[in-house]
């Protein structure tokens, strides 16, 4: 049966075990029925978390189309960029609010903001209106990508909990993956559907976010609010991580790695990052924005790295796979958007399989150092690719690097919150969603810069001077997926595509590289007993029916 208790509050920042037997898995306890509100709460976070990674990439190919039409010019960027910077940056703030005003309201104002962002972006006219738009959306979006694990986390006990993430989390994962396509698809009948899609998606989900998820709190007056809120260390942390963010997505795209104007913002936001975590250790002594405590033990640490490299090792698949379909073998974006579904369709059952592997067995490390393992050798694997290589080949290549994210995915936000009290929960969920976006800014800075400086390293190959100054110079990757070097003559089209295989080859080579570090990230993680019983002030609120047949609010417990 499942319980509710208060968090435990005298537990250190030492890994949680339990006194008897700590290395062993706990048993699982009987699982009880799930109601009807529960899986309809599942499948509304199911829904908006998929439009919500969804509408994160799906400008990603209609991009230049919307430029041209409403005449963007060099504010193309901040289009670009805007949406992942709101997204990013809201996260840790948002979780601490989650902890003074609980679930439900947050979840709510999210999906609404988010719902208002898209009609704005939708109906945007000029640049100015989109950007408002885009980061109106993106705040939604952090709120929702960090509130739907939260939920999640506080409906199930910790052993169940990957069962659940796998299905929440390969949805959004999905979404993420199909939004260039199906950005590329509606941008040829009319693009503001680009982001009107999401309104009738936010349209279902909120009647059942308003009838039915009742998530417990402890109310809180409001003074006592502005007193808990951590509103010096949201300052630093939102001015250092823009600041982060402008010079990685600026550098090379719109002003060169060496220019001051990237150098800066990085140097910048490095140094507000470090001033950061100093003053959330040694100043801020009540509630810190992010408790240093989630970082204090190996276990931890160990997972919030493992999902970072995870997230940056998504986006780099997401985006350079399509590369090989379009520029190697001159696939349309449709067809690419086929080619790519072994990836796809692999990720969500195989993400579903390693959370009902780690409810049943509850041990996590063997899950991941398979995940690191295949997310090793399938970029491995990849530098084997060539312009004549049959699709079952490059099929099953995808395959392999769909299970190695699967098992990792859904099983990294369990193993940090077993080595946490629970009252950690909101805090260790905001800075892993946190670090999750973040890595998907990484997953395509590093993969590109490894690419451009390959391609550029390796174009003497190019006979024709007027191709390779083209292509040249960091835009390797902006022509890649155009129909320019399809157009191409015979002979420089043959000498372009042999430049981009080796520059596809030092891609992989890269992603191997990062894979391997996940498993000595495994290495250092210790295993600690997922709990079995759901201990939390918060979870979800249900009618049931007690002896005398009265229909009761509130939290099931167990009374024997």
């Amino acid at each position: 049966m499942e319980t509710i208790t208060s968090p435990v509050g005298q537990q250190s920042s030492e890994e949680v075990t339990t006194p008897a037997k700590a290395s062993s898995p706990l048993p699982p306890s009987p699982a009880a029925k799930k109601s009807l509100a529960f899986w309809l709460v599942i499948v509304s976070l199911c829904l908006i978390a998929f439009m919500s990674a969804l509408d994160g990439s799906i400008i990603a190919i209609a991009l230049p189309h919307i430029s041209s039409s409403l005449n963007f010019g060099d504010k193309y960027v901040g289009v670009a960029n805007c949406f992942v910077f709101a997204q990013t940056v809201a996260q840790p703030g948002i979780a601490q609010l989650c902890n003074i005003f609980g679930r439900r309201w947050p979840m709510i104002i999210s999906v609404c903001v988010f719902a208002v962002g898209s009609g704005v972006a939708g109906g945007a006219n000029d640049a100015t209106t989109m950007i408002a738009g885009r980061t109106v959306q993106g705040l939604g979006s952090g709120g929702i990508m960090l509130l739907v694990e939260l939920i999640v986390c506080d409906m199930v006990p910790l052993r169940e909990r990957g069962k659940y993430l796998g299905i929440v989390l390969s949805v959004s994962a999905l979404g993420s993956i199909l939004g260039p396509v199906i950005g590329g698809a509606i941008v040829e009948w009319d693009w503001r559907w680009c982001f009107y899609l999401s309104l009738p998606a936010c349209g279902v989900v909120l009647p059942v976010q308003l009838f039915l998820l009742r998530i417990k709190h402890l109310k809180v007056a409001w003074r006592e609010v502005v007193t808990r809120v951590d509103w010096t260390g949201n300052v630093i942390f939102i001015g250092s991580v823009t600041s982060l963010l402008i010079g990685l997505t600026f550098g090379g795209a719109v002003h060169p790695w060496s220019s001051w104007r990237v150098i800066v913002p990085i140097v910048v936001g490095g140094l507000g990052w470090a001033g950061f975590h100093w003053y959330e250790y040694f100043i801020r002594d009540r509630e810190p924005c992010v408790p240093p405590n989630v970082f204090s033990n190996r276990t931890s640490g160990a997972a919030f790295y493992m999902i970072f490299i995870t997230s940056t090792l998504l986006q780099w698949v997401c985006f350079f796979w399509p590369v090989y379909f379009m520029a190697i073998l001159g696939e349309s974006l449709v067809q690419t958007g086929v080619d790519f579904l072994p990836f796809t369709f692999l990720l969500v059952p195989g993400s579903a399989v390693a959370g009902i592997l780690l409810s049943k067995t509850g041990r996590y490390r063997r899950l991941h150092f398979i995940g690191f393992a295949l997310s090793t050798l399938g970029p491995g694997l990849n530098t084997l690719l060539r312009r004549d290589t049959h699709a079952g080949g490059w099929a099953m290549l995808q395959m392999v690097d769909a299970v190695g994210r699967a098992f990792i995915l859904p099983t990294t936000l369990p193993a940090i919150l077993a080595s946490l009290p629970e009252k950690d929960v909101a805090a260790a969920t905001g800075v892993y969603s946190f670090l999750r976006s973040f890595g998907f800014v990484w997953g395509i800075t590093i993969p590109s810069l490894i690419f451009n400086h390959r391609f550029d390293r390796m174009s003497d190959r190019i006979s024709d001077t007027s191709v390779r100054d083209t292509l040249g110079g960091g835009r390797a990757y902006e022509f890649a997926t155009g129909p320019y070097v399809q157009n191409l003559p015979p002979n420089s089209k043959s000498e372009v595509l042999d430049v981009y295989l080796e520059a596809l080859k030092a891609v992989w080579f890269g992603a191997m590289a990062l894979g391997a570090t996940g498993l000595i990230a495994v290495a250092i993680e210790k295993h600690v007993p997922l709990r079995t019983d759901l201990e939390t002030e918060y979870g979800l609120q249900e009618k049931r029916q007690n002896k005398d047949g009265e229909w009761t609010g509130g939290p099931k417990k167990d009374n024997s």
